[in-house]
């Protein structure tokens, strides 16, 4: 038959509204049972829309998809978070300047500078500074301090020169004490002289430049001096504040209540240097950590800008043996040398200073060296980079294993 092919299956009754063609098969038993003889009437020939209609049944059963979950399903996308625009800049230029292309580094952040005016943008414009400062590109540092100065309404970083760096001012010889040692509490000679001559001048400074180790035991010493000479309405100035601070921020922990004379000495020392946004912000770790109320902020504490003292000068090697040294640009360095200075030193101080440029190799290999120290416990405290280096340690995870301190403007 011409429609042969629209049969049913046998074992399948589907009810249409529609008439469809009987089966062939159908008709041939009916003439088989009494019939015979009598001719078979003619069959229908069907409309276009009955076949149409017909041919729109499927012949296989339709698939059960009521145990189907979407969530099993193998997709062949995914959703990405969305990236912070500044995140991202600050990581190319990073990157960039690692690998020694400066100025598409620089063409990055200047790009950048005009979107972003505020919050955690700043951080663009200091990569930027130091990318001048470092290029020699005095003139264009100069240009963007105005610009910088309107936007976050603060006082820009300066241009700093060598010649800058290495201006002094005498140091008084009556009343001054050059504190021998680490502040531990076993350094107990180097307490006594303290003592000896707080007794003798109500007004002494005390130099804690060259301390290198703390422990709680010898900030509470410190700490009980500073309160016996404010009691005695007298003064103890301290010089070397900016890294004992360092030292002492490297000891504390947010939610580790341990030290406690660490974060009260911490405290007092943002007093003195009259930074109440940092006082304010160890306060309230302190009273998380502590549960009990933290010192109050004095505005009229804050002491004198501290002067800066001569004092022989150093070569990099016997600066090592106190900080672990990065000095001009590295690449493809293994830090092999750092297991054995951090064997003996806690925390762990790798100075930054001198460092101009790490390639992203180097980088990685710095961040396996450090996380194996860091997991024996030890605080590893990285000082004073410059913020495209810093920049660099963050897209590593340096940042997770280390503590990063800047240099002050």
């Amino acid at each position: 038959m011409v429609f042969s092919f629209f049969k049913k299956q046998p074992e399948k009754m589907i009810a249409r509204p529609a008439a469809v063609p009987r089966q062939t098969g159908a008709r041939e038993n009916a003439s088989a049972s009494g019939n015979a003889g009598q001719a078979a009437p003619q069959e229908k020939t069907p409309t276009n829309a009955e076949v149409v209609k017909a041919a729109a049944v499927p012949e296989t059963p339709p698939s059960d998809f009521s145990d189907f979950k979407f969530s099993q399903s193998s997709l062949d996308f995914q959703i990405e978070a969305e990236v912070d625009p500044v995140d991202a800049q600050a990581e190319e230029a990073a990157v960039l300047f690692a690998n020694n292309q400066d100025k598409a580094a620089q063409a990055v952040l200047e790009s950048a500078l005009p979107i972003h005016r505020s919050g955690p943008a700043e951080r663009l414009w200091l990569m930027l500074f130091d990318l001048y400062r470092m290029s020699g590109q005095q003139q264009a540092f100069e240009a963007m301090e105005i610009e910088y100065a309107r936007a976050f309404e603060k006082s820009p970083p300066g241009w700093r020169s060598k010649a800058a760096d290495n201006v002094r001012v005498p140091e008084s010889a009556a009343g001054s004490v050059m504190f021998k040692g680490d502040l531990l509490g076993s350094n107990t000679a180097a307490f006594e002289v303290v003592r000896q001559a707080l007794e003798k001048n109500r007004k002494m400074r005390l130099d804690l430049s060259k301390v290198k180790q703390i422990d709680p035991e010898g900030c509470a010493c410190l700490l009980n001096f500073l309160v016996r000479a404010r009691k005695n309405k007298g003064e103890i100035e301290l010089l070397g504040r900016e890294a004992l601070g360092e030292l002492v921020q490297g000891r504390v922990e947010t939610g580790k209540a341990e030290g406690k004379e660490c974060w009260l000495l911490l405290l007092e020392l943002c007093q003195l240097q009259g930074r109440q946004e940092a006082f304010e912000e160890v306060a309230i770790d302190y009273a998380v950590t502590f549960e009990e109320s933290p010192p109050s902020w004095e505005a009229g504490r804050v002491a004198a800008p501290e002067p800066v003292v001569a004092r022989p000068a150093v070569t990099s090697e016997e600066a090592r043996g106190d900080a672990y040294i990065l000095s001009g640009e590295i690449k493809s360095s293994r830090f092999g040398d750092l297991a054995s200075y951090a064997n003996v030193h806690d925390p762990v101080l790798i100075d930054c200073a001198e460092l101009r440029r790490m390639d992203f190799i180097s980088a990685g290999a710095l961040l396996n060296a450090l996380t194996a120290i860091r997991s024996s416990g030890k605080q590893i405290v990285f000082r004073h980079p410059n913020h495209l280096v810093a920049e660099l340690f963050g897209v590593v995870g340096l940042k997770a294993v280390a503590t990063i301190v800047f240099s002050k403007q």
